[in-house]
């Protein structure tokens, strides 16, 4: 008996799964005889007694699954997608199995170092640059309080409280905010720049445009006549921007009024407009034009459609694409105020 155990502990040390690679070559290396610990009691058992190698339970293993796998690949339809299948399946569970601590632990099988690129040697052995902690610290990546924020991320990276910039400065953060649809957070930037300057026209203006096509028109005309109101005190003492702020605030007000069926009141800011002179900056003489031709769709639909045309001339001798609405106006199609207000510029 002695002889026939010492016999199939040699024939299977031999064996080709020895020299397999990956885990079928582990397993099977992995006591591949009952080792030396075992006692002279548990050697003298019968044959059938005997503890078998783990390797042993793999290959029976191996072997029950043959016969059905033969079985469906020669007599059923499809029987080779069927063993290939199984094949694929029990593959995929198998490694699954193998990847787990507690297996690999158990079957003797090395364990797989994890590295991730927190770990300390993880940029050392990818060839990557190291960290600096205190770097880190000094320059975090991301805010956390809402009431913070970044003005220029490439060149400045520590935290800015919104209360501690300017009102031009919040008032230009607003205008990135609102091009990035984040509008709650714009109004109410652009509240705190009034709290910390009331007279600041421009953040007067851009709340009203927003509350206006937002809906909300009796707080937007509010806004609006604000800023007016404001830049009529300088008077004579008006720069190139008071005058472009003041075209801007006395169009919008002037829609905001007659959207609200208040046309005299909306009338009377949109010829405000007609009142100044033509500025010589181009984006102002730009803003100035679109205000004559909302002014000439407000007359039209007051019935004055000389004075439309005459304004509507002016905007076109400025800029031909505004012909199109001279033409609507001389072929008395009266309902431009939609269109023109849809086709406004975006300009602050």
């Amino acid at each position: 008996m002695k002889g026939t155990e010492t016999t199939r502990k040699a024939s299977f040390q031999k064996s080709s799964f020895e020299k397999m690679s990956g885990p079928v070559g582990s397993i099977a290396k992995y006591k591949g005889s009952a080792g030396p610990g075992h006692s002279r009691t548990e050697s003298k058992r019968p044959i059938y007694f005997t503890r078998l190698p783990k390797s042993l339970y793999y290959q029976k293993y191996l072997e029950v699954l043959t016969l059905p796998m033969l079985y469906f690949a020669f007599n059923m339809p499809q029987g080779n997608l069927v063993y290939w299948l199984t094949n694929s399946s029990m593959t995929y569970i198998q490694q699954l199995y193998l990847k787990h601590p507690d297996v690999r632990k158990k079957l003797g099988l090395p364990q797989k170092e994890q590295l991730s690129l927190k770990h300390p040697d993880a940029h050392k052995k990818l060839g990557l640059p190291q960290k600096d902690p205190q770097l880190e610290a000094t320059h975090p990546k991301e805010l956390v309080n809402p009431g913070e924020i970044k003005i220029d991320p490439s060149k400045n990276r520590s935290k800015i409280s919104v209360q501690d910039l300017s009102p031009h400065e919040l008032v230009n953060l607003s205008i990135k905010l609102l091009s990035g649809g984040r509008k709650d957070e714009a109004m109410s930037i652009l509240r705190l720049a009034i709290a910390k300057d009331p007279k600041n026209v421009r953040a007067l203006l851009i709340i009203g445009q927003t509350l206006l096509q937002d809906g909300s028109l009796p707080e937007a005309t509010e806004y609006l006549e604000c800023s007016i109101a404001k830049l009529l005190l300088k008077e004579n003492q008006m720069e190139i921007e008071d005058v472009d702020l003041l075209i801007l605030s006395s169009q919008w007000a002037g829609v905001a009024c007659i959207r609200q069926g208040k046309m005299g009141e909306g009338l009377a800011h949109l010829e405000r407009i007609a009142t100044l002179k033509e500025p010589d900056d181009p984006k102002s003489k730009a803003h100035y034009y679109d205000g004559l031709v909302l002014l000439s769709s407000a007359l039209i639909n007051v019935g004055r459609k000389k004075d439309a045309i005459n304004y509507l001339q002016m905007a076109t001798a400025y800029d031909e694409s505004y012909r199109v609405y001279l033409q609507q106006c001389e072929n008395e199609e009266d309902d431009m105020t939609n269109n023109l207000v849809a086709s406004r510029r975006g300009d602050y």
